[in-house]
């Protein structure tokens, strides 16, 4: 049974002076993060901040002498100054050794292939976490199973974090909650220590399954979000599409074993509502264009030639939803106007002509 997540005040949203800063108590701990894009580097200020020892590690050298020398990653995040705690390198050896915790923030699509050249290097018995969200498109395991398979731990060694958290905001230290994942109570409570500042609070949760096809879930809804937003519809859409896919993805983690109260918390709900609406989103500014006429290959250009998480999540979650028969319609258009060349409008109407009945 999942971690029931319990209420909090929220304090004003404001950055921390470095007093606060000081104040975090973390675990003093070795941590790698491996992949300096946006939230990668992001969640390595977090630890950092948190007052443990973190190692970014960039693909791209000149990345992580930025990092070093100016304390800035302008490319991903701009204005942003990193904490002295947190150091960079491109060489993936300098950035594991001794680490107790690997943070994998690489796209999911690629975390496989990513992995394998990383797993001579993990550490042993080092917790593995995903900051990834999606399910494999070759095999429809989640990022969970894949690491387990591929670095060959048991799962109650891999966690993921997932909740509303919005990279840039986070990274302006605006307050926000998440969810710590992991089979492994201990283990998760022991990262929840590691990851804890002022502005960022995380809640342990052994719901591994319903966390990960939440943040899966939800980048396809926000594509559908994006499309009504792109197609001049309001709120009442908005949220129209918010509730219905909730209910469809919580149909397919039930179906899955997962608890179902975990959809309406934080990695769910929460996460569901700040990617739909917010247009900090990826997820729901790629569905925009699709909505006002641009073809996928025209959203992937505007977008500097990233494709959004939910553009290759919907083809493997609906086949998922379709192996275990869980009907999600809106993951089903959203499928067949990225990948089938179905029309916005002809989409929107086929939702609303589906056969009436209960809610």
């Amino acid at each position: 049974m999942a971690s029931p997540e319990r209420s909090t005040n929220v304090a004003a949203p404001a950055p921390l002076g470095d007093h606060q800063r000081r104040t975090s108590r973390g675990s003093g701990a070795k941590i790698a993060v491996l992949g300096a894009g946006s939230w990668g580097t992001t969640f390595a200020k977090v630890l950092a901040d948190a007052g443990n020892d973190v190692v970014l590690w960039a693909r791209r050298a000149e990345v992580a002498a930025e990092i070093n020398k100016t304390r800035c990653n302008s490319g991903y995040l701009p204005g942003v100054v990193l904490p002295e705690g947190l150091r960079a390198t491109g060489d993936a050896v300098e950035a594991m050794h001794g680490a107790s915790a690997v943070v994998l923030a690489v796209p999911s699509q690629t975390l496989r292939e990513n992995l394998a050249g990383w797993q001579p290097l993990l550490p042993p018995d080092a917790t593995l976490v995903s900051l990834a969200k999606g399910v494999e498109l070759s095999t429809l395991k989640r990022m969970s199973e894949v690491i387990s398979e591929v670095a060959d731990v048991p799962l109650e060694q891999v966690a993921v974090v997932s909740g509303p958290n919005l990279a840039k905001e986070i990274a302006a230290e605006q307050p926000t909650a998440t969810v710590v994942a992991c089979l492994d109570h201990d283990r998760a409570v022991t990262l929840q220590h590691a990851c804890s500042t002022p502005y960022f609070r995380p809640y342990t949760n052994t719901d591994l399954v319903g966390i990960e096809l939440a943040g899966a879930c939800k980048n396809v809804i926000a594509l559908a979000c994006g499309m009504a937003v792109g197609l001049g519809f309001g709120h009442n859409t908005m949220s129209s599409l918010i509730t219905r896919g909730l209910a469809e993805t919580t149909r397919l983690g039930v179906a899955l074993g997962a608890d179902p109260m975990t959809f309406a918390g934080l990695a769910g709900l929460g996460d569901l509502v700040a990617t739909c609406m917010s247009p900090l989103s990826r997820n729901r500014t790629f569905g925009e264009r699709l909505g006002r006429g641009e073809t996928l290959a025209q959203a992937q250009e505007a977008a500097h030639g990233q494709v959004s998480e939910g553009v290759k999540s919907c083809s493997s979650i609906r086949q998922l939803a379709a192996r275990h028969g869980v009907e999600m319609p809106i993951t089903d258009v959203v499928h067949r106007v990225c990948h089938e060349e179905l029309a916005p409008i002809p989409a929107a109407a086929e939702l609303l002509g589906r056969e009436r009945k209960p809610e």
